[in-house]
């Protein structure tokens, strides 16, 4: 079957980013490299690395930063499901909110391994001490 253009959904674990109809190309970040899609591409799935998708539809270019998630086409219809996504037609606009995104991303996920090696380390301990009122009390 013949088709003129793509349907492209991105999926967020909350809910649909963004969904674009007659979209005649899209370019996205895998970690071998960019992929793209036409709209007579074969099926296929991909995974996607952090970087820009770009999709061309009548209105233009439009560009969206996304995280790592997969891309799944079959048919016409393109689903791109990623952890989190920026949106702009600006691409230095979109290059700044990235950066920040991912400042605050980094910042937060190293918050919470210190916080996790913190509550491990001190379960270590507790077992450590039970195991040794253990054997105190079995002399």
């Amino acid at each position: 079957m013949e088709f003129s253009d793509l349907h492209l959904k991105i999926l967020l674990p909350f809910g649909i980013f963004a969904e674009a109809q007659a979209v005649k190309s899209l370019v996205v970040e895998t970690p071998q490299g960019s992929f793209g899609l036409l709209p007579n591409r074969l099926d296929c799935t991909a995974a996607l690395a952090p970087g820009i998708l770009t999709y061309t539809t009548a209105a233009g270019e439009l560009f969206v930063a996304v995280d790592e998630g997969v891309l799944v086409k079959t048919g016409r219809e393109v689903f791109v499901s990623v952890r989190n996504a920026i949106g702009g037609v600006d691409l230095g606009e979109l290059h700044r909110a990235v950066e920040e995104q991912f400042r605050k991303t980094g910042a937060a996920e190293v918050d919470l391994r210190a916080t996790l090696a913190r509550l491990e380390s001190n379960f270590i301990r507790r077992m450590a001490q039970l195991k040794q009122l253990g054997t105190n009390d079995g002399q």
